[in-house]
């Protein structure tokens, strides 16, 4: 490559300066000392900490405090907060406060760890950044304001909005596709303004630095060598050290460093270079890496003229602003993300998107129990004495869960590329939590089950609660031991509902009950078994359901298809099943009066296992060995029908003489009121699915063909929050692979006339390989004999079986558009059913109090509703003098203060009517919770008063490019009264009054 840029005398191979020429200016080498900690990958969180983390936090406050040059970069929270709350002596925390208020010791991206950016949820990752924020800002007072996204596997356009949204000044990520780093690195272009979102104002863009292809570690300057576990050695020795550095070795160290820096300053437009120093695990003994590169760096500034650079320790902020004082106008990059990830040419990182499926369902319904949880809390908090639970213990049990949500955010944790133990401690933190919010759900509806005469052997109250902040009419399921009940309201009065027998427990029946909940509000259900028959009584009981079997069909090579349809129905869709197939073969879409032919089927792409034979498959990455091939060789049909639910149940067997199947599908249409109440329930089709077990190295898709001329076009979402367009693309290898994305909640293909969307409640992976064809990629089991792998027993060999659940759109553009963003809302946030026992005595002065319900616009999400149990004051002054006086002093949690999140869900050209910027009175809508005293707007994470946040802005060559709505961001409330426009996200807290 040849050299340009900022190329000092000494590495231009002896090249000297015209005389009249003036010299460029020197290179400044900022080296910035840090330790990559991954929140388990192989090791447990607990293992980590007492092989390395520990000491990496004891042995950097040492060295930093020992010499004021020295400075350090800390990143996940998780373990800091660990060592803090659990380790740190008087002394060091006395010393951290010092070293972090001079910025020697500075907190960057600052979450509770460092999140995946393509399979977690939106929702997910604000609250693992304001989980780590808000313990920074109380303890601290201080704000992060740079990212370190160094090692997840690509980067989201996400991203960049909701850094911009917490305050950040700079972004910094790594991964991106090894063709693309190449050729930014050749043109100088690894740095650049990113605007996350084409529907947001400019100033909701940000400075995003790529690291160059030596990433974020520093081969060769690793004195304190590799950490052993389960702990640290006994002699001092460690494996993979560096030699020290002497009068002898330093010219080696000298001229490494040196050739480092020519090749960095070739591919940056400044003079200032950043060099981390770290990489995984490292800085447990910070003395020792401190006192080599303390000669070497002494060594080179003392020769500066003579190398054309100086080194000096800083931060990321010291970094980013010497940067940021060059003003140079810098290239804007669009919402388009850096995904899918790929290595090499033979290695895409797209098999993750589908790793430990069942872990990544387990972290959505703990998120969105959470999410549930929250809301209750608040409500209850609010509004009622406190005689079932204390509000310290209901605190509790949230932070529990909210860590546990939070550290399964992590890049080796959603991702599934992590080792089987520490993929069981993700299971039991995330269990727990669950466990410890139930136990808090139920406490609350303690005295809110209607009042009734005694107990009743056999009887159930049902307490269903809906935590969105709309109405909200859906079919709940309960699972009871005979088809005969009564089911009543809370007013006595009976309730639409159907009977059948479980699918899951051939000896109970499900009942499927027709409800209409307004938001974050209650209903309240008997459920008594019928003592005599219905003619008796003249009380109705819940429809049963019929059931009609069909023969088993064998999986067809050829010859007639679509000769005997049977129809399945409900006021949006017909539904036709091939009975010569027993697979589907149409859906006829009402309102649009369009057939659209549309056929599903389980299929497996083979993976190779030996490492010596070509690239393979495993927990990151996806290297089919050809194109996917049917998974089955017959199918069984069932259809069982109700007036309520009739549902679609087939199953798929691997060989003709299979017992079980491997897989199946379950596909509901439910019918429910006519009108915009019941346009959500009519409007899909629910499929829930069994995967599993799977042959070894086999990856599973389920394949939806279609009549849509789509050109091979695919839309699917980043992060739950914005879609992006996918064409296909031809690659020389590995084509299939890399046209593979993350789908976190959508995905979608579409002609002219009409689109198909997918709803996803995890994440998968989702691909269209040929026109009209939609995969995902449901479940993965794989094993390989790469040494490495085998030795740390990082494969996956996952036997399990999933039960992955999409909901199939189909319409119009215009109407999928309408209903796409809140019925995966729906999909993910479905009520909450708490059943109780009619045996329990109920409490005194129990029964359904009145409620006032919480209700947003149509276009306005809810995203959080939350008592975060805060200790600091709002006003930063005020908080910084606290800080001062007494560190010591426990302060009380503020259980009248409300963080509230509004998103707008709509893009700016989105939908005609839903597009349009809202206005929202919180004191009206608020008013079902207590009397709103004040409204202040704030940071994303709740650490900025938005009115005293101001992020730097950055000279660009397009400063009028598209800015979405507006050139200014809304501007903070001035009373109870918020606009907000298309794709904003509104952070407040809310005081409410005693």
């Amino acid at each position: 490559m040849e050299p340009r840029g900022w190329l000092p005398l000494l590495l231009q191979l002896g090249l000297m300066w015209p005389p009249w020429a003036q010299p460029e200016p020197q290179l400044r080498v900022f080296v910035v000392p840090h330790s990559h900690m991954d929140v388990g990958w192989l090791h447990t969180v607990q293992e980590n900490m007492q092989a390395y983390v520990t000491n990496v936090y004891n042995s950097v406050v040492e060295a930093l405090t020992l010499e004021k040059k020295r400075r350090f970069i800390a990143v996940e929270q998780e373990y800091f907060r660990l060592w803090w709350d659990g380790v740190a002596s008087h002394w060091q925390k006395r010393k951290v406060h010092q070293l972090v208020a001079k910025g020697r010791l500075e907190f960057v991206l600052g979450g509770q760890v460092m999140h995946d950016e393509a399979v977690t949820h939106i929702d997910d990752q604000i609250l693992q950044l304001t989980e780590g924020h808000g313990f920074l800002y109380e303890t601290f007072g201080v704000r992060p304001q740079i990212s370190w996204q160094v090692d997840p596997f690509g980067a989201s356009s996400t991203t960049p909005t909701l850094f911009a949204l917490a305050g950040f000044n700079a972004h910094v990520i790594s991964r991106i596709d090894y063709d693309l780093k190449e050729a930014m690195q050749d043109n100088r272009q690894l740095q650049f303004v990113w605007r996350g979102s084409r529907s947001l104002s400019a100033e909701q863009e940000i400075f995003t630095h790529v690291l160059d292809q030596f990433s974020y570690c520093s081969e060769g300057f690793n004195w304190d060598g590799e950490a052993i576990f389960p702990g640290p050695s006994l002699d001092g020795k460690y494996p993979s050290m560096e030699i020290p550095v002497t009068e002898d070795s330093i010219p080696d160290f000298t001229h490494l460093l040196g050739k480092r820096v020519l090749h960095k300053a070739s591919w940056f437009q400044t003079a200032h270079i950043l060099w981390p120093w770290g990489c995984d695990r490292q800085f447990f003994n910070a003395s020792l890496q401190f006192a080599n590169m303390d000669i070497v760096m002494d060594y080179i500034n003392s020769e500066a003229s003579e190398f054309g650079f100086s080194v000096e320790y800083a931060t990321l902020g010291d970094y980013f602003r010497a940067v940021h004082s060059d003003q140079v106008a810098w290239q804007v990059r669009d919402h388009r993300d850096f995904l899918p990830y790929s290595s090499d040419m033979h290695h895409a990182w797209t098999g993750f998107y589908a790793s430990r499926s069942g872990l990544k369902a387990l972290a959505r319904r703990a998120s969105s129990l959470l999410y549930a949880g929250e809301s209750m809390f608040t409500r209850y908090v609010l509004l009622a004495p406190h005689p079932y639970l204390d509000p310290a213990w209901g605190l509790q049990q949230l932070q529990q869960l909210r860590w546990a949500v939070s550290e399964v955010q992590h890049h080796d944790a959603i991702t599934g590329t992590h080792v089987p133990n520490v993929g069981d401690m993700f299971v039991e933190h995330l269990s727990t939590g669950m466990q410890g919010v139930h136990k808090l759900m139920a406490s609350i509806i303690q005295d809110r089950s209607p009042a009734h005469s005694g107990p009743e052997p056999g009887g159930h109250f049902a307490v269903v609660y809906n935590p969105l902040a709309w109405t909200v009419t859906t079919i709940i399921t309960l699972t009871v031991d005979f088809p005969k009940v009564s089911i009543t309201d809370e007013s006595g009065l009976p309730v639409p509902a159907q009977a059948q027998r479980s699918k899951d427990m051939p000896s109970a029946y499900d009942l499927h009950v027709l409800t209409t909940i307004p938001g974050l509000s209650y209903r309240h259900y008997s459920i008594r078994p019928s003592r005599s028959s219905q003619e008796e009584t003249g009380e109705p009981e819940p429809f049963v359901a019929k059931t009609t079997q069909f023969g088993g069909r064998l999986r067809r090579y050829g010859g007639q298809v679509g000769g005997s349809l049977v129809p399945v129905k409900n006021g949006c869709y017909i539904v036709f099943m091939d009975l010569d197939t027993n697979l589907m073969h149409s859906v006829w879409e009402r309102q649009s009066n369009r057939k659209v032919y549309m056929t599903q089927q389980f299929m497996e792409y083979h993976a190779n296992s030996d490492v010596w034979q070509g690239p393979i498959s495993d927990n990151y990455v996806f290297t089919p060995s050809g194109t996917a091939e049917p998974a089955w060789e017959a199918v069984r049909m069932e259809i069982v029908e109700g007036p309520l639910v009739t549902e679609i149940r087939q199953y798929f067997y691997r060989e003709v003489n299979n017992s079980l199947p491997t897989f199946t599908i379950y596909s509901r249409l439910a019918r429910g009121p006519q009108g915009s109440d019941g346009a959500l329930l009519c409007h899909h089709i629910e499929q829930e699915y069994q995967v599993g077990p799977l042959e070894l190295n086999r990856e599973a898709i389920l394949r939806t063909s279609t009549s849509l001329n789509t050109g091979r076009v695919l839309y699917s979402d980043n992060n739950g929050y914005q879609m992006q367009r996918r064409p296909y693309r031809n690659y020389k290898n590995n084509t299939i692979a890399r046209n593979y994305y993350p789908m976190v909640q959508s995905a979608f293909i579409q002609d002219r006339r009409s689109r198909l969307v997918l709803l996803s409640n995890q994440a998968h992976g989702v691909s269209s390989q040929r026109n009209g064809q939609v995969e995902v990629m449901l479940h993965r089991r794989l094993w390989n004999n790469d040494k490495w792998a085998l030795n740390n027993d990082l494969t996956l060999n996952d036997s399990s079986v999933v039960h992955p659940v999409l909901w199939l759109l189909l319409g119009s553009r215009t109407l999928t558009s309408d209903l796409h963003q809140r019925s995966g809302l729906a999909l993910q946030h479905q009520p909450v059913v708490m059943l109780r026992e009619m045996n329990e005595i109920a409490p005194r002065g129990s029964g359904s109090r009145q409620q006032e319900a919480v209700t947003l616009p149509p276009s306005v999400h809810l995203q959080i509703l939350s008592i975060p149990g805060w200790k600091y004051s709002s006003n930063h002054t005020e908080h910084l003098q606290t800080l001062q006086k007494d560190r010591e002093h426990e302060a009380k949690a503020d259980l009248r203060r409300v963080l509230l999140r509004l998103q707008h869900l709509y893009e700016v050209d989105q939908d005609p009517v839903l597009s349009r910027p809202v206005t929202v009175n919180l004191q009206s809508v608020l008013r079902g919770l207590g009397s709103v005293v004040s409204v202040e707007e704030r940071s994303l994470t709740g650490t900025w008063d938005v009115s005293e946040m101001r992020r730097w802005t950055w000279s660009m060559r397009d400063p009028h490019g598209h800015r979405g709505n507006s050139s200014q961001p809304s501007p903070p409330p001035r009373g109870p009264e918020v606009t907000i426009y298309p794709k904003e996200i509104r952070t407040f807290f809310i005081h409410f009054q005693e």
